[in-house]
Parts: C-alpha cells; structure tokens; sequence
C-alpha cells in the first residue's frame, strides 16, 4: 500500500527534485509544534514508513497526540535509521545470524532472506586489554596481544562483512564505538534512498545513548533486539513520557563535564526517570559544548532514562564542521532541520515544548565530584571523599559499606615492588585510568588532564610506579591534539601512556596488576582503589581485586593516582611534597577553564579529524591480513572455543508450541536489589576456578589462553558456564559472596552452572528471584541468553532494567513482577519452595498470573509481556524463532 502522508512529500530544493522529505510542518496540526523535539523524531520516522501493516495511520496519530496518549501505555513502532554494535555484542549477533541462516534452509527457505536491511556498523574496541603499561611502547604491545587472542574471532567478523550486506565494520584499534558515533559515524540527517530524515539509532551497547548529545535520537537495546532491527522488525515501544530538565546558570571555573554528570546522575535517580525519555532544554545548554552535552547523554543509562536527548542547535551543526564534516552536506541538515521545525534555539523559551514534567539544575551549584564505591549515582563531593570512604570501611556490606572492624581501619602491608618498599592500606589507589568514551571523547577534560600532568611534573610530583596508570583515549583524534599541544609527555611521565584505543579498563579489561600488589591486598584482605573516568563501578567490574572504584574526571584520575589514596581532603591537604621539601596542593596544578579553552581552539581543528577518519577502515594492517572465506553459509569449526553454532534454533519447526504452565520449579537464586548484567553475564577475566575455566581446561587450554567472557561470547559454552560466574555474586541462600547455590533436592553447595546442571538431567525447570532493578548496567544479551539456557523458565522481580527486560521476552524467558507494595519479604518467600506458575491460554499485556507454591501458599505477580509484539514473540519461543519463522515461510 502507499504510505498515506504522501501529500506532504517535497523536495527540500528545487533544483533538486529528487531529493525529498517529508515535511512535517505541513501537516496543518497545532499539537506538532507543542511536542518535545524526541518525539517529533518519533513521529517523523511512523510518517514516513506508514505502510498500514507494520506502521499504521493510528499509530501516527497517537504520537501526534502524545499530550494524551503518553499516559495510556500505548504501544508505537519505531524504525530507526541504522544500528550500531561493539565486538562483544556484535560477535554473538553475527554468530545468531550465522546460525538463522541455517535453520531457515532446514525449514526450506532461503537463508540468504537473514541479512541487514537496516545499516548496521560494528566497531571492534572491547578485545583490547591493559597488559603492558608505563612503557612507550604498551599500545602496540597490546594491540599485538589483542590480535593473538582475537584472530578467530576477528577472522569470523570479517566473514560476517562479506557474507551480510549492509554490515560495515570498523577495524581493532580506531577508537571507541560511541566516540567513533559522535565523530565520524552520526550523520545528523540521513540522505538515502532519495529522502532527507532525522537520524536515529540504537546500538548493542546501554551508552549508545551519548549520541542524543549531538541530536540524534539513540538508545541502547538488547542484542537480539538489534537483531530484529536489522532484519527491518520496528522496535514496539510504549510511547515514553519526557522529562524537561532545565538547565540554567554557567559552571563554575574548576568544575567539569564529568562533575555536572554525576550530579545530573544523582538527581534524575532521585526523580525516576526509567523507560522514559529525558529532554534538556533552556539557557545553560548554550553553555555546553558538544562534547559537555555527550558526556551528559552517555550516562543516561545511569540514571536509568531510556534517551537523554539534547535537540540539534547551531552549537551541534558548528560540531559537525569542526569534526571534518562535508560543508554541504551540513548546509542540507540545517536547511532540512528548519524545514521541519527540529532546530533548537535554547535560549528561546518560546521554543520550549509540552514535557510530562519539569525538573531544573542550576550548573552553578555543581561542584567536583566522584562517584562511588560501587554504583554510579553515589555521588560525592571531592571534599567528603576522605570522610566518606572512611565511613564506608565500618559501613555494613552494601554499596556504601565493607563493614572491616575498627581495629582494622588503618591496617598497613608492607612489600616490595622492583626491589623498591612501599605500603598499602584500606584506601590505596592501585589503578588510576583515564578510560572510557564517557570523558575520552571531550577534549576540554583531556587536555585539562594533559595541562594538570605537566603542571604536576614541573611541580616535581611523581605517581608511585605500582599503581596502574593508563590512557586509553577513545579515537586517535584525542591522541593527535594531545600530542599536538605538547602534553603527551608529560602524561607519559606520570605513566599515563597510550595502551589502546578501545573501552579497556571501563569495561574490566583492566588487565593484570603486579604479583607483589595482589598478595599485599589479599594478605591484609584490604579494600584497595581503582579511579577511573569510565560510566561504572559496579563491584567486581574493574578489577577483581579492587573492592571501591570511584568515577572521576580525567584531571582528577590523575591526582588520586598522585596522592596514591582516596584518604585524602584534596582541598586541605597536600597532593605530595617535592624534592624540595614543598607542599603542592590540587589547587596549584589545576588549570583554569580560560587555559583549556584557548588549548582548545588552537589544537581541536578539523583536520585532525579528517586525517583520522579518511583511512579509519584500512589504517590496520593487522585487520588487513586477515583471511577469511566468502561463503554465504558459515562453516562451523566443531575445534573452536571462540566460535560455536548455538543450540537456541535446535529441533524448531514452523507450527508453534502452545505455552503451557511451569509446573514445580525451584529456586536457582535469590537476589537483592541492583543485580547487574555484569553479576548476571561477567565481561572479564575467566577465574582459574570456574566451570568456565574447567570446560576451557578439558579443550587443551592453558590459563593464559583463556581470554575474557566477553571475548567468548560467540561460544555458548563458555557462556553458559559463565552465567552467575561472577566472585562478587550475592545469593541469599549463601552466607558469603561467590557464583555458587544450593542444589536442594541434594542440600549441597555448588557452583551455579554444576547445580542448573542437575536440576535440568532431573527435568526440574528454574526461576531466579530478585529484588529492584534487576538487570541493572551493560546492555547484555548473554545475561538473557545465558540463564535460558541454564533451564531458568521466568525470574520473579520486584522491578527490571528497561533493556535486560527486553532481552529476557526476546529469549522467551517470562520476567514477571511482584504486585505494587509486595516483595519476597512480604509474601514471606524464602525461595526454598517450588514454584507453579500459571499459564493462562489467553494471554494479554501486563496481566496479572498466579503462582502456587508447594506449601499450599498462592499470590499474583504481573507478567511483563508489556505490548502484543512481545507476546508474540513469547508464543514463539523468543524474538529469533519468531523471525526465522517468518524468513523461512
């Protein structure tokens, strides 16, 4: 059918005829012009596929009237321009399509029907890891490790770019996805297929969100989501409600785009802003460069906002040409976002829309901050860090407590580190790292950071040579100005040198620390620092031996790293004392915002940017060397640890399975609250302990072969064994931290995989229990993947992390939701029962289920199937049978 707007196409020049668009501003309706500009690019995007199938006239007429129907849970589709992936969510996507090929020829259809329709970018920045540091020559060392780890799986998603159409990848060692979004992917206006239209994305990855700091509207979503996408299923969403926030005011001299996130972090945890969009608007947005509004965006998954959206203004379009943007191609995305009515002034409040509510910051109250010990939104001003960590080591076990007796606060371990004494106590900072596309990609808080060093080395100050300090800038653009304006030194001889482009020890491929610093912290059981400029500091994510981890700035990374202790008033008390016996204070080295900015200008300039960028694809000959086969069909390597075809499609037929009820299914785990994808599915090192490492150990691997989880998720052997596996898991049923339960029937403790393992030989299905925010962090899908194939049929859950809950209906795992005011504690759960949970035949969004227990108790949870597409998708057994069905009919 014709799309039924098709009245309000135009060219957007008339001397080019063939370029069109959609013009929205000829839709004679005054409710367009009172909508927050994110959904205006909802709306565009239902206008322009409107087929009356997948998209129909309705569903644009509730986003229109948004004012209303934002309060009616009304389900809208939404087809975004493009889809961007990272290595560790990508690999696992490309083995899914691999092995959907597959199963549509079994069915007798064409497997060549699994391709992208949607464009679709993958970056390879998460297989780096920080093995050599403080050496000159630390990045192509690690690079070179990288690809001896890698090669199988870098061989594989080169196949994956010939095999697949519109699959573009972008080679190990260019940078950070998001950084690599913002600077060189994001188009602003997409011109295809002879249209002009906003663009917009979603990614693999939760931080997919810094995009909306450049005024496209992206966030992140589960894997098998993406997949869907990229097959051209819209995403079904409950149209969001949008939060205003307000920003006024000018930032003080010394506070940072780190400072003001974390604040922002804090507040909107405060307000509730989860699976709703946040939408900045007024007079202090003119106050933020692109890169302060993308630091911003970057942490909304933090806050828990579904998109963080900073509307396109002048600001964004002067961005685009500083970043070696075509110039005409920025002209047309001015002149067709005028068109539209999508270009911000910020300082004209006659532009503001309708939101759902308001709040407000004033940037001036913002001062410099950290965040943590263990969760983002803890936020703590610099000059409590002292007096806060201080209270934490006697605090109970939580995430603000390490409950250590008095006594032993101020415990000392002596050792030797290159024939050299030192000592470490609760509060030593043992890795500092500038990480993370979070800061990475803001030159004003780098070249702070590179200004601070040299100010520090010329003050004599020096950082102890066990700590491990690490740069891993996020596009080689920040290494050039770097280099450029004279700092690069400097930081190297703090020991910040270059060890990679990539996430690296944001995403706990912080690599090894020395032997000599792990005995002492394991002798005096000490809680011992990591600092790092990364988005998370969940407990167990950065490093296993580093119980706090605080989120701070790149200029403050590095006078932690100075100080050696988080124990310290950095406003009161001395950094260090140089060889001349003077006291040097923060406030001696910190530059001023004036210094940057004049650094800046002269440094920032978009040549950097295309030098970069023009050779980004074939810059490494590594990648260029890599042989891979052009077959249409993968051919599986029954040898390989990295790459193995799932068992998700195994005996799938085309008529569908009616759902029938879980009858008696026990407990695997008992859950708090904040259970993170990172508990869930670990990222990092394979403990030599593990079910994982055991499985490894039977292939003939060695310790040191063993990678990370998330190198390994193309194998889901691995990852099924290492589902739970991380060391700081916390389940009621154990009385210490640790990946083990209790197998019940038996009453023996055991590692999780081993027990799910002999509740599913006796043929007993499995639930998870769980408290708020359950699958909290990193967009995962692993962390859904992984317990379906565990045997765990629903988790029970007093609330879901928007996108891990997404993941779970894609893998058809029922997430079901205790009812408001009800918990495991006020049903008097002990989760030592068996559980039966009713399945109706009639099933409908968000109804509410029985479920019986063995002791004869009964009670209602809602099942979280939130719009008929995800019961779809349920009756199929999950969101990739559902399209291989339909591929193959």
């Amino acid at each position: 059918m014709s799309n039924p707007f098709v009245q309000i196409v135009e060219p957007l020049d008339p001397k080019q005829p063939l370029k069109k668009f959609f013009n929205l501003s000829k839709l004679g309706d005054a409710r367009y012009a009172r909508l927050p500009f994110s959904i205006r690019v909802l709306l565009e995007a239902a206008i322009r596929n409107c087929d009356e199938f997948l998209v129909k006239k309705g569903d644009v007429e509730n986003i229109l009237n948004w004012k209303v129907m934002q309060h009616k849970n009304v389900e809208v589709p939404f087809r975004p321009a493009r889809v961007i992936l990272q290595d560790f969510t990508g690999v696992p996507a490309v083995v899914d399509f691999a092995a959907m090929r597959d199963a549509v020829k079994k069915l007798g259809g064409d497997p060549e029907k699994i391709n992208p329709i949607c464009p679709a970018d993958l970056v390879i920045d998460h297989s780096i890891q920080v093995d050599f540091n403080r050496q000159s020559d630390s990045l192509q060392k690690n690079q070179d490790l990288e690809f001896e780890r890698n090669k199988e799986r870098f061989e594989f998603l080169k196949w994956g770019s010939r095999a697949f159409k519109n699959l573009r990848i972008i080679p190990p060692g260019s940078g950070i996805i998001h950084q690599v979004n913002l600077e060189y992917l994001a188009r602003v206006v997409m011109d295809q297929d002879g249209y002009y239209y906003p663009d917009s994305v979603v990614g693999t990855d939760s931080h997919t969100t810094m995009i909306d700091g450049l005024g496209v509207l992206g966030w992140g979503v589960g894997g098998i989501e993406a997949e869907a996408v990229m097959l051209g299923q819209p995403i079904s969403m409950v149209l969001p409600e949008v939060v205003g926030y307000k920003l006024v005011g000018n930032p003080q001299p010394l506070v940072t785009s780190t400072d003001i996130v974390l604040t922002i972090t804090k507040h909107l945890r405060q307000v509730g802003v989860v699976g709703k969009f946040v939408e900045f608007f007024g007079p202090g947005v003119a106050q933020l460069s692109i890169a302060d509004r993308a630091t911003i965006a970057n942490m909304c998954p933090e806050y828990g906002a579904t998109a963080a959206y900073f509307p396109v203004d002048d600001i964004s379009i002067g961005y685009l040409i500083q970043t070696g943007r075509d110039k005409e191609k920025v002209l047309c995305t001015k002149k067709y976002l005028e068109a539209v009515g999508m270009l911000r002034d910020f300082k004209n409040s006659s532009q503001d829309p309708d939101f759902t509510q308001v709040v407000e910051l004033d940037l001036h109250t913002v001062v410099p901050c950290c965040s943590g010990p263990k969760r983002p939104q803890d936020k703590v001003a610099v000059s409590d860090m002292k007096k806060d960590f201080e209270t934490c080591l006697g605090a109970k076990q939580g995430f603000k407590g390490f409950q250590i007796a008095p006594d032993r606060h101020n415990s000392i371990v002596k050792f030797n580190f290159e024939g050299c004494d030192f000592e470490l106590g609760h509060g030593s900072v043992v890795i500092a790292a500038i990480t993370s596309c979070t800061n990475t990609s803001n030159p004003s808080v780098m070249l702070g950071a590179g200004l601070l060093a040299k100010k520090a080395v010329e003050a004599g100050l020096t950082v102890k040579p066990y700590i491990k300090t690490s740069l891993s800038p996020g596009s080689g653009v920040v290494t050039y100005y770097l280099r450029e304006s004279g700092v690069m030194s400097y930081l190297s001889q703090l020991g910040f040198d270059v060890v990679g482009y990539g996430c690296m020890t944001c995403i706990g491929n912080s690599g090894p620390l020395p032997e000599s610093v792990v005995e002492a912290i394991t002798q005096g059981d000490l809680v011992a620092v990591g600092v790092l400029s990364g988005n998370r500091n969940f407990e167990g994510r950065v490093h296993p031996n580093t119980r706090a981890n605080y989120l701070a700035s790149p200029p403050l990374v590095i006078a932690y790293a100075i100080a050696g202790t988080v124990r310290i008033d950095l406003e009161t008390e001395p950094l260090g004392i140089n060889a001349s016996g003077k006291k040097i204070f923060l406030k001696d080295i910190w530059p001023t915002r004036n210094e940057i900015q004049a650094v800046e200008r002269q440094f920032v300039i978009p040549g950097m940017f295309k030098e970069v960028y023009q050779k980004i694809e074939t810059v490494n000959k590594a990648w260029n060397a890599l042989d891979a086969p052009s077959d249409k069909l993968y051919t599986w390597n029954p040898k390989s640890t990295y790459i193995k075809s799932p068992p998700f499609f195994d005996g799938l037929t085309l008529a569908l399975q009616t759902p029938k009820t879980i009858e008696g299914a026990y407990v695997l785990l008992s859950f708090g609250d904040s259970v993170t994808t990172d508990h869930i599915s670990p990222a990092g090192n394979i403990a030599r302990n593990s079910p994982a490492a055991r499985y490894l150990t039977s292939r003939g691997l060695t310790p040191r072969e063993f990678n990370s989880y998330g190198s390994r998720r193309g194998n889901d052997a691995v990852m099924a064994r290492g589902t739970f596996a991380n060391i700081r898991l916390v389940n009621k049923f154990i009385d210490k931290q640790g990946p083990q339960t209790i197998h019940f029937p038996s009453g023996e403790t055991l590692d999780v995989f081993d027990a799910a393992e002999r509740y599913k030989q006796a043929g007993h299905p499995l639930i998870v229990l769980a408290g708020k925010e359950y699958g909290a962090g990193s967009s995962r899908d692993w962390a859904a993947k992984g317990p379906f194939l565990l045997g765990v049929k629903a988790v029970l859950a007093e609330s879901y992390e928007r996108i891990h809950r997404s993941n779970l209906v894609g893998m058809g795992v029922i997430p079901l939701q205790y009812l408001p005011g009800e918990d495991a504690g006020t049903l008097g759960l002990t989760g030592r029962e068996r559980y039966t949970i009713i399945i109706p035949e009639e099933l409908k969004p968000q109804m509410n289920i029985q479920i019986k227990l063995d002791t004869g108790k009964t009670f209602q949870a809602i099942m979280r199937f939130d719009t008929d597409v995800e019961l779809a998708y349920f009756h199929n057994g999950g969101i990739l049978n559902y399209m291989i069905r339909k591929m193959a009919s």
